[in-house]
C-alpha cells in the first residue's frame, strides 16, 4: 500500500486511536480485556470506541465539509463540545462565509 491509496479515513486517526485499536486486535476484539489493559471499565472503553467509530465516519464521509467543520464534530464526538455548541458554531461560521 503507498502513500496515495492510504484512505483519508485511517490518515486522520491520531497516534492515540491506533494504540486504542492495537489493544483491541491484540485482544481479539474483547473490550473487557482492553479495559483490564488501560485499568478502566468497561463502560469507559465502549464509550472510546463508540467515539472512535463516530471519528472514522466523520473521516470516512463523502459529504465534503471544511476543516472548520470537522474539527467542531470531532470536538462533539470526542466530548469537549456540546453539541448545541456546536450547531452555534457552525451556523455562524456558515453565516458569515457566505
Amino acid at each position: 500500500m503507498t502513500e496515495e491509496t492510504i484512505p483519508q479515513w485511517i490518515k486522520g486517526l491520531s497516534d492515540e486511536d491506533w494504540q486504542f485499536i492495537k489493544r483491541l486486535l491484540l485482544a481479539s476484539g474483547s473490550l473487557k480485556d482492553v479495559a483490564n489493559q488501560y485499568g478502566i471499565s468497561y463502560p469507559t472503553v465502549r464509550i472510546r470506541l463508540n467515539r472512535l467509530i463516530d471519528k472514522v465516519k466523520i473521516l470516512d464521509s463523502k459529504k465534503p465539509k471544511t476543516k472548520f467543520h470537522q474539527t467542531v464534530q470531532f470536538l462533539v464526538v470526542e466530548g469537549k463540545l456540546e453539541l448545541s455548541v456546536a450547531k452555534t458554531l457552525i451556523k455562524a461560521f456558515e453565516e458569515n462565509t457566505k
